[in-house]
């Protein structure tokens, strides 16, 4: 399952030589020129971030919910899961520790490829990217079509509407569908292909209340969306099926609903509106530029779109945690509280934390202190990379599972039924698990790409840049090239469209 030998003795000279050749193959798939305007992406803190204070977590005792709500639960519980990882003590897993150095050389062969020598052009991971796909500037090109009359901040704002949806939109595709750009005519396929539909929705006003000002996202535009017209706006038939439609479509509806919180959204129920309330909000400093805390934008987001989840996902005390999940690698009753056995990823939200970061701070230079709270996003494209490489591999009896899952799957007409592998639901306790671990081997990875780099003090990649030039583009490629047929992951997870 990969390219990678599974035996952990290969010279370091043959894993440059499998790098190499993983490179040579995907050669198309290489990022376009940088674009030397982005340099403002690079770093999202400044060297007084250190003496701003952050607001501490909830106290589990007193607050269990509250705390797996919170980002600072993310990587405190998956630490976990990345203790027993290292002694390889997991209950789906095995893990070549040794292969971490591997996994780490890829990365930097896929960095140096796209970027070497400058690594300080390397934006941080976000949605900002996916909507250049192809090398054009769409965003920029958005920006310039607006009247000078627009000013900064309600181009912020239009942008933050634009981002939230269109990173809401973005959970797995599936393998079989693709957009057509009405503007190219080119074709684009899953985050790239969902970034220009979602783009392009955008701008023809399907989530616009008022007719008159298309380029912006409300509550009226999003209450008379229907799963219909969102069909259309994707392009989804029959043919060209996209997995979670209807997800997503529930999921839009209820980002309607939840836009009606005129504290964060204001009386135009936009989420663009936040960037006025993070703004005016007391823990944010403008001595010189605005510096918002990364707790503040997250109690945004979790308060603010709490209701937006479905209501089937894990509770504790009867409110909704989100993307969190009980995990068998995690402590359980007697030994400890049932709140315990719990492992929150966020992924969403951490997506949406990232994405939204960007045109705060390249339009209004907006700062944000504390982004090191933030986790490697636990997906499948930076969790199958520790497959593809060997350093995890799924046991044999969760193999045999998956696959029989595989083939009960392909029985069900439109679903892929070539390239088997291993195929769960998002819940189950082998994609919870291989979440949690990710999370912590990408926190590894850094250190180590960051050493093989030779990076050292301000000139170090952020986890954020690691995701967007390495990790996750790496472990895409590597899907590829593993399973060209498809282009899916190790692991297939059936998703609603709410996760993925």
């Amino acid at each position: 399952m990969g390219l990678f030998n599974r035996k952990s003795n290969k010279s370091s000279a043959d894993t440059e030589s499998v790098s190499s050749k993983v490179s040579r193959t995907t050669s198309n798939l290489q990022s376009p020129p940088p674009n030397k305007t982005m340099n403002g992406f690079s770093s999202f803190s400044g060297p007084s971030m250190a003496d701003i204070a952050l607001p501490p977590p909830p106290d589990p005792k007193l607050d269990p919910a509250g705390y797996l709500r919170s980002i600072h639960a993310v990587r405190d519980r998956s630490r976990l899961v990345h203790q027993k990882a290292r002694r390889n003590q997991l209950a789906h897993f095995e893990v070549d520790i040794a292969k971490l150095d591997e996994t780490a050389a890829y990365i930097v062969s896929i960095i140096k490829r796209d970027f070497a020598p400058e690594y300080h052009i390397i934006p941080p991971h976000g949605r900002w990217q996916h909507f250049e796909v192809g090398g054009r500037l769409r965003i920029d090109q958005l920006l310039t079509s607006w009247p000078s009359k627009v000013d900064a901040q309600e181009r912020t704002r239009r942008l933050i509407d634009l981002f939230l949806v269109s990173v809401l939109l973005d959970a797995g595709a599936g393998t079989r569908w693709s957009y057509t750009s009405k503007e190219s005519g080119k074709t684009y396929r899953r985050s790239e292909g969902l970034a220009v539909a979602s783009l392009e929705m955008f701008k023809a006003g399907y989530f616009s209340g008022d007719p008159t000002e298309p380029y912006q996202v409300n509550a009226a535009g999003l209450n008379r969306l229907s799963p219909g017209q969102l069909a259309i706006g994707l392009q989804h038939s029959e043919a060209n099926p996209l997995a979670g439609l209807d997800g997503r479509a529930g999921l839009l509806a209820r980002l309607g609903e939840a836009l009606e919180n005129s504290k964060y959204f204001g009386s135009s129920c936009r989420p663009g509106n936040m960037l006025d309330y993070l703004l005016s909000h007391p823990s944010t400093q403008t001595s010189t530029v605005p510096v918002v805390t990364i707790p503040t934008l997250w109690t945004v987001l979790t308060d603010g779109l709490a209701s937006i989840w479905p209501e089937s996902r894990t509770q504790v005390a009867g409110i909704s945690l989100g993307d969190a999940w009980p995990c068998s690698s995690m402590p359980s009753p007697p030994q400890a509280q049932p709140w315990e056995g719990i492992v929150p990823f966020h992924k969403l939200t951490q997506w949406l934390c990232y994405s939204l970061m960007a045109p705060m701070t390249r339009l209004l230079h907006v700062q944000f202190a504390g982004v090191d709270l933030l986790t490697g996003l636990p997906e499948y494209r930076n969790g199958g990379l520790l497959i593809d490489t060997g350093l995890v591999t799924l046991k044999p009896a969760d193999t045999k599972r998956g696959i029989d899952a595989y083939h009960n799957n392909a029985m069900v007409r439109g679903q892929p039924s070539m390239e088997v592998v291993p195929l769960f639901s998002a819940e189950d306790d082998v994609v919870v698990e291989w979440r949690a671990l990710t999370i912590g081997f990408l926190d590894d990875l850094l250190i180590e790409v960051n050493r093989l780099l030779k990076l050292e003090g301000p000139d170090k990649l952020s986890l954020a840049q690691m995701l967007e030039a390495g990790s996750w583009k790496g472990g895409r490629e590597l899907a590829e090239v593993s399973r060209p047929n498809t282009k899916q992951p190790p692991i297939m997870i059936l998703s609603d469209g709410t996760v993925f």
